[in-house]
């Protein structure tokens, strides 16, 4: 699997970077292990590979389940550390799956809007982020991806630093609560570098 994600991470780099002159920021936020829940903005279906080719380490993203019964595709996804979610319903099988991602010291990606923006503004978040954040001790980093996706215009990914969640923790707020508090987050780093 590990060398599957690395030629398709490689790939996305190589094209995507020149095709949309892909500038990143905020690497150094980064921790270099541990747990971490990576939350970003979402607005085209190539946020998942775009974000992950620039992460310095190997994120876990959640799919769609239709993704893993399209023809071809279907193949592909579980090696690019992948796993089905269920939409528009509690999904335990990959709620848990996203928790023993974070237990193991790994890298979980979402997208909280859990849909696509239309029209690239920022939407509201899904409780699932907030969730995950109260429910591990992942680290938390907010992420923008910030631009048109057009060839050869600017498109800027920033990583934003770490949130520390473990007062939220404490206060026992609720799912959402702690959503709003990393879209709020994600907002800022889009204020900052439009």
């Amino acid at each position: 699997m590990a060398v599957i994600y690395t030629i398709a991470k490689n790939v996305c780099r190589a094209v995507l970077g020149p095709l949309y002159r892909i500038e990143v920021h905020g690497t150094e936020h980064i921790p270099k292990e541990g747990a971490v829940l990576l939350c970003s903005n979402h607005i085209s279906n190539l946020d998942p590979p775009v974000v992950g080719m620039l992460f310095p380490r190997p994120v876990a993203f959640m799919a769609k389940e239709e993704l893993f019964k399209a023809p071809i595709i279907k193949h592909l996804v579980p090696h690019l550390k992948a796993f089905p979610v269920k939409r528009g319903m509690s999904d335990r099988d990959a709620l848990r799956k996203a928790l023993a991602i974070l237990k193991e010291g790994e890298v979980l990606g979402l997208f909280p809007e859990g849909t696509r923006s239309k029209d690239g503004t920022l939407g509201e978040g899904l409780a699932g982020a907030g969730f995950f954040a109260l429910r591990s001790k992942a680290v938390v980093i907010p992420c923008a991806i910030i631009g048109p996706y057009q060839p050869f215009k600017k498109l800027k990914v920033v990583y934003g630093p770490p949130l520390d969640m473990e007062k939220y923790r404490q206060e026992k707020v609720s799912a959402e609560e702690a959503t709003a508090v990393i879209m709020r987050e994600i907002g800022k780093i889009i204020e900052k570098y439009q």
